[in-house]
C-alpha cells in the first residue's frame, strides 16, 4: 500500500515541479515559495477536522517546527536551483537523496535494507552519474560537475537538508505518534511563517507579493493543489514504509518532470538525459519489488 502512496506522491510532485519551473521564469523564488506555502496551508486546514489533536504534544510541535525550518531552507534551494538550471538536468540529482537517507535511517532508526534495495539505490546513483556525463567528456568529468556548474550547489544543499527532514518525518510519525492529518497543516503553517520571516528580513525585493499573486494566481493555486496531494500521500507512505524506500519511489517524479519540462521548455540533450532517468526508474523498480523478493 505504501508503494502506491509513494508513486501517487511522485506523479503529483512531478506535475508541481513543471508548473513551478514555469512560474519561476519571471517570479522571485522566495515570493513564490511564500505564496505557495500560504495557499497550501489554507487548502490544508480542513485536515484539522479529521485529526486526533490529543495526540499532538508540545515536544512534537517543537520538533516539527525545527523540521520546517530545515524544510523551508531546502525548498528555497530547490526553487533557486530550478530558476537557474534546466529542470531535466538538475532535478534528477534529487534521486541521490534516498541513498543518503538510507544511511541515516540505518544508524538512527535501525531500518535495514535488502540487497535488492541497495542495488536499486546504486542504479539511482549510476543514472545520476550518466546524467552529468557531457557529450564528448571523459568518464571522470561527472565527478567535477559542481565545478562546471556552481548553480547545482543549490540541489546538493537541498539533498542534505531533505535527508535530515526525512528522518525527522519518520520520527514524528513513528516515535511521537503525530497524526498525518495534523502533521500536514501544521507543517504548512510553519513553512509559511518561516518564508514570511525571511521575506520581511530580505531587502531589495524585485516585486511585491500582491503583484506576484495577481499575476500567477492560477499557477500557484494549481501547484498548491498538487502539493496537498503529494505531501499528504508522502506522509502516509513514510508512516507505513521505510523512509529511504518511500523516497526512492517518490523520486521517480524526476522522470516525468524532466520529460515533460524538456519538451515544454525546449531543453537540450534529452536523449541522454532520458536514458539516465530510465536507469533511475529501474533502480526505483528494484526498490519497489524489494519487499517481495
Amino acid at each position: 500500500m505504501w508503494q502506491l502512496l509513494a508513486f501517487t506522491s511522485a506523479i503529483f510532485s512531478s506535475l508541481a515541479a513543471v508548473f513551478e519551473k514555469k512560474a519561476l521564469f519571471k517570479t522571485e523564488p522566495l515570493i513564490f515559495s511564500l505564496l505557495l506555502s500560504a495557499l497550501t496551508f489554507v487548502l490544508a486546514t480542513p485536515f484539522f477536522f479529521f485529526a486526533n489533536l490529543h495526540l499532538v504534544t508540545g515536544v512534537a510541535i517543537a520538533v516539527l517546527y525545527f523540521k520546517s525550518v530545515l524544510g523551508a531552507a531546502a525548498f528555497l534551494m530547490i526553487m533557486y536551483g530550478l530558476k537557474k538550471n534546466e529542470l531535466s538536468n538538475s532535478l534528477p540529482l534529487l534521486t541521490i537523496t534516498p541513498a543518503v537517507v538510507a544511511l541515516l535511517a540505518y544508524f538512527l532508526l535501525n531500518e535495514s535494507l535488502s540487497l535488492m534495495s541497495v542495488g536499486g539505490m546504486l542504479l539511482l546513483m549510476a543514472g545520476t552519474y550518466l546524467l552529468q556525463l557531457p557529450k564528448g567528456g571523459g568518464l571522470m568529468t561527472p565527478i567535477f560537475f559542481l565545478k562546471r556548474n556552481r548553480n547545482l550547489w543549490y540541489f546538493i544543499i537541498a539533498i542534505l537538508l531533505f535527508s535530515l527532514t526525512s528522518i525527522l518525518d519518520k520520527s514524528l510519525l513513528k516515535s511521537y505518534k503525530m497524526p498525518p492529518e495534523a502533521f500536514l497543516p501544521l507543517q504548512q503553517l510553519f513553512l509559511t511563517l518561516n518564508f514570511f520571516i525571511i521575506y520581511l528580513v530580505k531587502k531589495n525585493k524585485s516585486e511585491t507579493t500582491k503583484e506576484a499573486f495577481s499575476r500567477y494566481f492560477w499557477i500557484i493555486l494549481l501547484v498548491a493543489c498538487f502539493a496537498i496531494v503529494y505531501r499528504y500521500t508522502h506522509i502516509l507512505a513514510v508512516k507505513s514504509g521505510a523512509v529511504a524506500l518511500v523516497l526512492s519511489i517518490k523520486r521517480t517524479s524526476v522522470f516525468f518532470a524532466a520529460i515533460i519540462a524538456g519538451n515544454l521548455f525546449k531543453e537540450h540533450d534529452l536523449l541522454r538525459r532520458s536514458l539516465a532517468i530510465l536507469i533511475m526508474i529501474l533502480g526505483a523498480v528494484f526498490i519497489l519489488l524489494s519487499d517481495y523478493f
